[in-house]
């Protein structure tokens, strides 16, 4: 008995010994129970890490960073509330208030949630002085994007806030998080978004902060993103914009010795203030609901156009390269080129045999049809001669990704042999079949930046980098040889002077010596693409100066006739700019920033609109 009752009262003393034990450490050590205990007087609050600014390449701030506030709730804090005293305050609706409350107590009752969000500072002065009347509630800063400039939409992007689909895909984003959602924001999101730190706050029961937990032992600090330098020139970049105004298209501009992009400018373009504070996703909501102008739709990265007569450049080049033909092979014109039943017409107003110079500057439809069948025919099939001829052109950048930082874009169209054997189902096709990639018609699809890429690898005499948006990241120049390393095409460097030389003549005695500028040897050629619905796309692509160049450039105007009466001009303007800092042919400016496509638009839609209804009938 008495064994039974010593080994009971140890036992006993055992049990007491540890739950005092823990007693001492749950009290005394583990600082998170009182932590928890206190959880009713402590507001812990999210110390949100500043986004890293955007740079342009002369350093100028282009995206910072702005205060905002949003009011929140926590829903078991809340006591007696006067709900129309709070909706008169914070001019909310009633219905809205108590809907937002709902489903704040539906996510959780301890946690805090977002009542209004992204209040600008002066909204936030006029009512943060009543929040003591409304236990429960409080305002936590944030920091939004702050656009410096009333462009560039498209290379900036914007920032949405977080999904409860993309916090499950992200776990390391919560509730009220901001992320990239497009633009530069998107591509380098995870350099910009830096990481947020923890305040913990003492509130007493009125909701008054009395100043932090534990003199802030327990806080953390928020770390700042990185800071994104861009190869953009905004100026440059805005002025490509302002001369695109009541224009549908794209311009991208490049810098040839390092595939630095200097523009990339979409039309019709809007302000990117637009997308922040309250009011973003009302006014984002009427942007993606235009279906007409299509201004978050970008032209510059997504639209596909025929490339035209700029085409006609890759095709001398793949022919000299080939031996199809020499700087001297003559053709005569005689209004198009003809193979029996077929004709492609021509408007060079030639009737003598040309040169490849002559044809190039004046732009000969029947030169390159005539160059292209002898490419493709000096294979023993047109099966072969076309795979042939399609991997030169897939060696200038068409029909491929280049797979750079930025986050969107579209691969174009560079048709082959398996493409035109769907076509022809009995395989018996020939170069004739395919004529319209001569000229650069029929199945050839670019985007304004392939074709921005061309002319920076005509420059360079047969290569071209990567064409990126971003040089230097938190101060430290970028060093990915994906960017950094030349990637040259099929096509041998000396080749390319012959082709340079009838670009040069373009500006001199050709399609576009009505856009030259005196003092400056620019090279280009001139487009006009077809377009099933309207007027003529009018495109051009050119460099400058024409040895040494510093700029590469690709100009998308839709339904704008022919490439000299729109995109040409703009080209030149925005070059002469870039390379002299100054516009001296002030008249033509004026006609190229008062220019208005408009009209033509609304005939456009007028007549889809009617064959829509025909078809419907």
């Amino acid at each position: 008995m008495d064994r039974r009752f010593i080994l009971l009262s140890g036992f006993v003393l055992a049990v007491l010994l540890i739950f005092s034990a823990r007693l001492f450490y749950l009290q005394i050590i583990d600082e998170d129970l009182k932590l928890s205990a206190e959880n009713n007087v402590i507001r812990r609050i999210k110390d949100y890490a500043p986004r890293g600014h955007i740079y342009d390449r002369e350093n100028r701030l282009v995206v910072g960073n702005q205060s905002a506030y949003d009011l929140m709730v926590v829903p078991s804090q809340i006591r007696d509330l006067d709900t129309a005293a709070f909706c008169q305050v914070f001019n909310i609706e009633k219905e809205e208030l108590k809907r937002k409350l709902t489903r704040a107590t539906t996510y959780s009752r301890l946690k805090p949630s977002v009542v209004i969000k992204q209040m600008m500072r002066s909204e936030y002065v006029e009512v943060q002085e009543h929040i003591i009347f409304f236990p429960g509630f409080y305002f936590q800063r944030r920091l939004l994007r702050e656009y410096l400039y009333e462009g560039a939409p498209n290379i900036a992007g914007f920032i949405g806030e977080v999904s409860e689909t993309f916090i499950r895909n992200n776990p390391g984003y919560s509730r009220g998080d901001f992320y990239g959602v497009a633009g530069i924001e998107k591509s380098y999101e995870q350099t910009l978004r830096g990481k947020d730190g923890v305040r913990r706050i003492v509130v007493d029961v009125h909701n008054r902060e009395k100043g932090r937990f534990q003199e802030g032992m327990y806080d953390t600090l928020p770390q700042p993103g990185e800071h994104l330098t861009t190869t953009i020139d905004i100026e440059l970049q805005r002025y490509a914009e302002l001369l695109m105004t009541n224009k549908r298209g794209g311009v991208v501009a490049i810098e040839p010795s390092t595939g630095e992009l200097l523009i990339v400018a979409s039309s019709p373009t809007y302000d990117p203030s637009l997308l922040v504070g309250r009011h973003r996703n009302q006014n984002y909501f009427q942007l993606f609901s235009d279906s007409i102008e299509k201004p978050l739709f970008d032209r510059a990265l997504l639209a596909e156009y025929p490339p035209g007569s700029p085409f006609k450049i890759v095709n001398a080049l793949i022919g000299l390269q080939e031996g199809a033909i020499s700087p001297n092979s003559h053709y005569a014109c005689g209004g198009g080129f003809r193979h029996g039943r077929l004709f492609v017409r021509c408007k060079c107003g030639t009737a003598a045999p040309i040169p490849l110079k002559t044809g190039i500057y004046k732009s000969c439809n029947n030169y390159f049809c005539q160059t292209y069948k002898k490419i493709v025919d000096s294979y023993p099939t047109a099966q072969e001669g076309l795979e042939r001829w399609s991997n030169y052109v897939r060696s200038f950048g068409m029909g491929e990704f280049f797979n750079n930082d930025l986050p969107t874009g579209r691969r174009g169209n560079v048709p082959d042999s398996t493409y035109y054997n769907r076509i022809y189902n009995d395989h018996r096709w020939k170069a004739v079949s395919t004529i319209s990639n001569g000229i650069g018609q029929g199945e050839l699809l670019s985007t304004p930046l392939q074709l921005a890429n061309i002319a920076a690898i005509v420059a360079n005499r047969g290569f071209y980098y990567t064409p990126h948006i971003v040089s230097h990241i938190g101060g430290e120049p970028i060093t990915d040889p994906h960017f950094t390393q030349r990637k040259k095409t099929m096509v041998d460097s000396i080749h390319f002077e012959h082709v340079i030389a009838g670009m040069f003549e373009v500006f001199q005695q050709g399609t576009a010596r009505l856009a030259k500028v005196e003092g400056i040897d620019m090279c280009g050629k001139t487009g006009t693409a077809e377009n099933p619905h309207g007027q003529d796309h009018s495109i051009f692509m050119a460099f400058a100066p024409k040895d040494n160049p510093k700029i590469a450039i690709a100009v998308f105007v839709e339904n704008g006739y022919w490439g000299s009466r729109w995109a040409a001009p703009i080209a030149s303007l925005i070059m002469e700019k870039f390379l002299t800092g100054e516009v001296q042919r002030e008249a033509l400016e004026k006609r190229m920033l008062e220019g208005s496509l408009e009209d033509e638009y609304r005939e456009q839609a007028i007549r889809l609109a009617e064959r829509r209804a025909k078809k419907n009938e």
